[in-house]
C-alpha cells in the first residue's frame, strides 16, 4: 500500500500545482501538471484495481484518476477507470459520483447524436441541475 500512497500523494501535489498554474493563467503548465497528476493517480489505481476488498480506497483512487483524465481530455481512459471502479463494490455515494461523471462525459455526444445541439451555458445548466 505504501507505493500506492506515494503515487497518490504525488498525484495530489501535481494536481494542486496545476490548480495554482491555472489561477496564474499558465494554462499550458496547468495542463501538463494535470496530465502528470493523472498518470500518477492512474498508476496508483492500477496497483489496487484487482483488490476488491480495499474499498473505499480502490474506488476513490479510480474516481480521482477518472476526474483527472477528464480534466486533461483523456475521456476513454476516464470511462475505463469508471467501469473498473464500478466493477468492484464501491460505497453508494462514490458509485453515484462515478455514474455522474460518466454522464458528464457522455451527455453532449449523446445529445449531438440525436440532433440536439446545446451551447456551453445550456450544457452546464443540465449538468449542474442534476449534480
Amino acid at each position: 500500500m505504501n507505493h500506492i500512497q506515494e503515487k497518490h500523494n504525488l498525484a495530489m501535489d501535481l494536481a494542486e500545482a496545476a490548480f495554482i498554474a491555472k489561477l496564474r493563467g499558465d494554462l499550458e503548465q496547468a495542463l501538463q501538471l494535470t496530465r502528470q497528476a493523472f498518470e500518477n493517480e492512474q498508476a496508483a489505481a492500477a496497483l489496487i484495481a484487482n483488490q476488491l476488498d480495499t474499498e473505499p480506497t480502490r474506488s476513490v483512487l479510480h474516481r480521482s484518476a477518472a476526474t483527472l483524465a477528464v480534466n486533461c481530455g483523456e475521456l476513454q481512459a476516464a470511462e475505463r477507470l469508471i467501469r473498473t471502479a464500478l466493477s468492484g463494490n464501491p460505497p453508494q455515494e462514490i458509485a453515484e459520483e462515478l455514474k455522474d461523471l460518466f454522464i458528464q462525459i457522455n451527455l453532449r455526444p449523446y445529445l449531438l447524436r440525436h440532433g440536439i445541439n446545446v451551447n456551453d451555458e445550456q450544457f452546464n445548466a443540465l449538468i449542474l441541475k442534476n449534480a
